[in-house]
């Protein structure tokens, strides 16, 4: 091939791959497996600056953070984390629970060799963020919740989406599920019919701030959101306008200027009690 003519192809392929998105939740070039509590854990790394731990919600995976990770890597080492059951975390187990996924994240910390880090998690990742903090205070710096409940009754959930659950629970339980994959799917599902079971006097523990976020449109109810955000030592509050349950994909340009302010903030008053 003559000089100019590869100088050529180089240049175009080059440029094909700058207009290419990047893959978020399957980027070989960012992507890890870290062994963690008998479970390969995988994870994507961006960006420098003080870490960030991204956690999606329930049947979620990496992916689901591809309108945040690009804002929050110009500040910071962003991991997104798929939980175990969810994306590439294979879990061979038949149990699943807000704790055990909890005790994985601040094990990867560990293996990470990070002490405290900032959390950002939505849905059940919100409530994994909160689990966290309970469970290993030392690991988390800050936390950001959004669409998080702590029980899953309908003092939690809009009374449409938690009859559509059980509709559902109801219908299936008890059904032989021969598949791995339908099996692992039925784990996933059940674990918010009959999970997180969490007294809010139990937030009282936590000493990190947090920031406590839903839409106004949101399959969380207000008065649980807000009761979440009133248990709490130091919180801020915020119910996105024009948004349902996905806050950080229907506002996010907004969601991660806000939230990136309460990371960087250089206090959070303490709420009255």
């Amino acid at each position: 091939m003559r000089p100019f003519l590869l100088l050529f192809c180089l240049l175009f392929s080059g440029l094909l791959a700058v207009g290419q998105p990047v893959p978020y939740g399957n980027n070989a070039a960012a992507g890890h497996y870290q062994l963690v509590r008998g479970v390969k854990l995988y994870y994507e790394v961006y960006g420098k600056g003080q870490p960030l731990l991204l956690i999606h919600g329930n049947a979620g995976s990496i992916e689901k953070f591809k309108a945040n990770i690009p804002y929050f890597a110009q500040h910071y080492q962003v991991i997104a984390v798929d939980s175990r059951a969810h994306g590439k975390s294979v879990d061979p187990g038949d149990s699943l629970s807000f704790e055990m996924m909890a005790d994985d994240f601040a094990g990867l910390l560990t293996a990470l060799h990070l002490d405290s880090v900032n959390v950002l998690g939505w849905s059940d990742g919100g409530i994994n963020a909160l689990v966290l903090a309970l469970r290993h205070p030392s690991k988390v710096r800050r936390l950001a919740s959004t669409g998080a409940n702590l029980s899953p009754d309908s003092a939690a959930l809009v009374p449409a989406v938690w009859k559509a659950q059980q509709r559902y629970y109801q219908a299936n339980k008890g059904k032989a599920l021969p598949d791995p994959g339908k099996r692992n799917q039925w784990k996933v599902f059940t674990l918010d019919v009959l999970q997180p079971n969490i007294p809010l006097a139990t937030l009282r523990r936590i000493t990190a701030p947090a920031f406590i976020i839903a839409g106004d449109r949101d399959m969380i109810t207000h008065a649980h959101t807000v009761a979440i955000y009133r248990h709490l030592r130091r919180a801020w509050l915020w119910i996105v306008p024009n948004s349902g349950h996905a806050t950080l994909r229907d506002q996010a340009d907004e969601f991660n200027r806000k939230v990136d302010e309460f990371f960087q903030a250089k206090a959070i008053p303490a709420l009255a009690h």
